[in-house]
């Protein structure tokens, strides 16, 4: 009886202790998706006046899909009769690839940007803004050798 006693004492100590290391340790069901994965490649060299094509891949772990922007923004003004920016829609099971050809005449630092935006009329479905961060951008470096 005695020992029944005990463990009835222990009951709200014991329950509490439990539910702090739940709440501590459940981590495995956080949203672990990312919004936003970009793989980009790039010479990191080029002779002056050699033209160097870029290819950024973008791809998502969302389920839904969602409308971006992107282009390219250099340390130094480019140029080029290129169209910098590109809009597509950007789903789950599709990810885009987007290429530059381009000429480059001196070192600089180049940033791919993709921004997620609102707009009708690019996904066959309903495409969504993620709440959160809108501007996701990775850094390129090309040197005049």
């Amino acid at each position: 009886m005695h020992l029944l006693q005990l463990l009835l004492r222990a009951g709200p100590g014991v329950l509490v202790l439990v539910l702090c290391l739940q709440l501590g340790t459940n981590t495995a069901q956080e949203n672990t998706r990312k919004v936003i994965n970009m793989q980009l490649e790039m010479p990191s060299k080029a002779k002056e006046n050699e033209e160097v094509t870029m290819k950024l891949r973008v791809e998502t772990d969302l389920r839904e899909c969602m409308v971006i922007k992107t282009y390219l923004q250099g340390s130094r003004p480019m140029d080029g009769p290129f169209n910098y920016l590109y809009t597509a829609c950007l789903c789950e099971d599709y990810p885009r690839t987007f290429y530059w050809d381009f000429g480059v005449n001196r070192t600089m630092a180049i940033a791919t940007v993709v921004h997620i935006i609102e707009k009708e009329g690019i996904c066959p479905n309903i495409s969504v803004v993620p709440i959160g961060k809108e501007y996701y951008y990775t850094i390129g470096k090309i040197q005049i050798v």
